[in-house]
Formats: C-alpha cells, structure tokens, sequence
C-alpha cells in the first residue's frame, strides 16, 4: 500500500512537471520475471521508469542512499526501500557478482528487474557498449528482455547538476528479447551472452537515436 501511495504521487508530479511520452506498454508482459535493460543518461532513469512502468520494477541504488544519517539519511533510506530497489556496495570487490545474484533473486520470485547495460549513465550523451551482465541473467532466469529507451532525461537534470528542471521526457518500451536462440544454438556460453546482449543494444539504439560511443 506504501509502494502504491508513493507510486501514485511520483506520477502525479512527473506527469505535470516532465509530461512523459510513453509507447510500447504493451510489450512488457503482465505476470511472470522480467528484465528492463535501458540506455542511461540520468539519476531521473530509475525513477521515471518505474513510475510509467505497468509493473513494480526493482533497481540497483547506491548503497549510500540506505546509509545516511539524521532526517535526510532516514527520508532516502525510507524512499528507496519502499521503491524496492536493492542496495549495493560499489567498493566491495564483489559488489558485481552479488548484484546479478541479489538480481536473478527477483526474477526468481516472478518479478520485474531494471538494469542498465552500460553500467553507469552516459557522460557524453551516447550509447556504449553494453556489459553481458543483462545476458546472463536472462539465460540463468529465463528472463525476455525488454528494450527500454529514455529520451530527454539529461535535460532534466544534466551532469553535474543537482536540482532538477521541467523538461519533456520519452521512454519507449520495445518487443522482448527472448533468450531462447542462445540457449538452443550450442554456441559457447561467453558467447551466447555477447550476441544476446548486442542484440539488446542495437534495440535500444534503434528507439533512442543516439549516437554509438567509438
């Protein structure tokens, strides 16, 4: 009830501030695991697609957001646990491996998981190439995945900025990815990963138009 109260108000606000232009809905499935893999331009990202998404869906968030003290400490602990997103420690040398297990955790209870490929938010406004993490959680949960590009994000609160500014943003949900052709093909595991994860990308830059990072 928590999480759907603070869903219902964040919407409220991106509606009227950001007017979000949102296609391909259709494409998430309703029940069942999923993984969001999206292009990263800003902090706003991980907000803004659960608060159009049809779904809860669970992010990865720094670790600091659930570590701070006084009443600022205890609102972002509060905010980001009933989001639902999952701490993570980015100096634990391990800090990978145990985000893709704390991942494939949801996907094993049926739920939705958002990722960014790239692993961190494009400094430069293209798109890089996207690590094979997003893969294989798709092979070992069985997972579709469903492209997702932001557009206009940046805008709202560019590099280096900390307040936000009213700007007019787009996410596009495409066709899921099925991992299934990796899994019948044969081909060395690595492998099957950088095809899937490829295949991924070259969606997301199909809806997002950015440029491609050398």
């Amino acid at each position: 009830m928590t999480y759907r109260v603070l869903k219902l108000l964040l919407s409220l606000l991106a509606y009227v501030f950001l007017r979000p232009q949102v296609t391909g809905l259709g494409n998430i499935p309703r029940s069942g695991p999923v993984i969001l893999a999206s292009n990263h331009l800003s902090f706003v990202d991980s907000l803004l697609i659960p608060i159009v998404a049809p779904r809860h869906v669970t992010f990865l968030a720094k670790a600091e957001y659930f570590e701070g003290t006084g009443i600022k400490g205890s609102v972002s602990r509060w905010f980001f646990s009933t989001l639902g997103h999952i701490p993570v420690h980015r100096e634990d040398p391990r800090a990978g491996q145990r985000s893709l297990e704390d991942a494939l955790a949801v996907l094993g209870s049926g739920g939705a998981f958002g990722i960014y490929p790239e692993g961190t938010r494009s400094r430069d406004g293209k798109l890089h190439k996207g690590h094979t993490g997003v893969a294989w959680l798709a092979l070992a949960g069985h997972a579709p995945v469903v492209p997702v590009a932001v557009c206009g994000t940046d805008k709202v609160q560019p590099v280096g900025k900390r307040l936000p500014r009213i700007h007019r943003v787009q996410v596009s949900f495409g066709p899921p990815v099925l991992p299934r052709k990796q899994i019948t093909s044969g081909i060395r595991p690595a492998q099957a990963r950088r095809e899937l994860t490829d295949e991924v990308m070259t969606r997301i830059h199909a809806m997002s138009g950015q440029a491609l990072a050398d």
